[in-house]
């Protein structure tokens, strides 16, 4: 079995399952073909949402008014070459690769701008080389 590309997300704001949208028939058609993600959990109402999933790691929109241009998500990736070669090849604008050093750690990242505006933090842990 093949591991998984996407090894966790964490939320830029509160939550990440009800990251803003506008649509979620835009938003479940771009992540799946750009980021390889299917639907898992759909709510209509007031308050459309769906939930996506990709290797068992979760990214929920929702129609709620948000500022899709202050909310995204840093998703952890196995191999950060592979995931831009991945997203690349989908049609999706990647930034520069860059290292990042937090909380002591180091890493290899780079951005993505959805077309919702929703910014994506991509990023690999570097492990030590001693």
């Amino acid at each position: 079995m093949e591991e998984p590309l996407f090894l966790a997300a964490y939320p830029y704001q509160n939550d990440l399952l009800t990251l803003p949208i506008k649509s979620v028939e835009h938003a479940v058609s771009w992540y799946s073909n750009a980021f390889g993600m299917f639907e898992v959990q759909r709510h209509t109402g007031a308050q459309p949402s769906v939930i996506l999933e990709r290797g068992g790691i979760r990214l929920g929109f929702a129609v709620n008014g948000g500022d899709a241009a202050q909310d995204g998500a840093a998703i952890l990736v196995l191999d950060i070459h592979q995931a831009k070669v991945m997203l690349e090849s989908n049609g999706v604008n990647t930034g520069d690769l860059q290292n990042d050093e937090r909380g002591g750690q180091s890493y290899k990242a780079f951005f993505v701008i959805a077309p919702d505006s929703l910014c994506y933090y991509f990023h690999e842990l570097i492990q030590d080389q001693k």
